[in-house]
């Protein structure tokens, strides 16, 4: 039986807790599309709009608190959804309070950091998470599956891509859908990285987005011969 809450309460967090649905809806737009635009400046927004029927979401990495409302709004209202890099955007707090206020009023579809803790919270918000990790040195790995075993996110993202062997190592500690991204220049870098097991590419150039798209659509006509 559902509680009825006073008029102007707040739900309590384990209310709040995204629906598995929407983050499974989410799970199956990378599983088609298989590539996300990073957004590091506000000129690439509209050019990710065009983009949108071949993009899974985007990655936003630019704004401030000012404007920030304005751009995921319309991001959503052109269904793609959007998440925010709560490293890279200004005058955002990613404390409790901070958090809150995203999840209610900026209403993304989720986030991305590199801090277990701000996971930990966010998901608690009903925020779909994204946790990034730099493989920097064999130690990285070990750094990796330690981090999973104390807070699991929704879906990790590697950095940066250019070590495709690397995914398939780290697919052997978890299930979760892997994103991989930075220092992709070409086609073929991304092909490797999906060969070994990413589940998608994320990528600030607009013509990787196309290629990527074109590379699964030959894919998927080499399947049908």
């Amino acid at each position: 039986m559902s509680r009825c809450l006073p008029d102007g309460a707040e739900p309590a967090m384990s209310e709040r807790i995204k629906p598995p649905a929407i983050r499974d809806a989410f799970y199956d737009r990378l599983a088609a599309n298989r590539m996300i635009a990073s957004i590091k400046e506000p000129k690439h927004i509209e050019v990710a709009l065009r983009h949108r029927h071949i993009l899974s979401g985007v990655f936003l990495l630019t704004g401030h608190i000012g404007v920030l409302k304005g751009y995921v709004d319309l991001f959503n209202e052109h269904g793609l959804p959007v998440f925010l890099h709560l490293e890279k955007i200004g005058g955002l707090s990613t404390d409790h309070h901070g958090l809150d206020y995203l999840a209610k009023t900026i209403k993304p579809a989720g986030i991305i950091t590199t801090k277990t803790t701000v996971v930990r919270t966010a998901k608690k918000m009903g925020l779909i998470t994204i946790q990034r990790f730099f493989l920097v040195d064999s130690e990285g790995l070990d750094n990796i599956a330690k981090s999973l075993s104390q807070t699991e996110p929704d879906i990790v993202e590697l950095m940066p891509a250019r070590i495709p062997e690397m995914i398939g190592l780290v697919k052997t500690f978890t299930d979760l859908p892997i994103i991989t991204g930075g220092l992709l220049y070409e086609t073929e870098h991304a092909h490797q990285c999906l060969k070994h097991g990413a589940t998608a590419i994320s990528a600030s150039k607009p013509e990787l987005w196309t290629a990527v798209h074109q590379l699964r659509d030959a894919r998927n006509v080499r399947q049908m011969a």
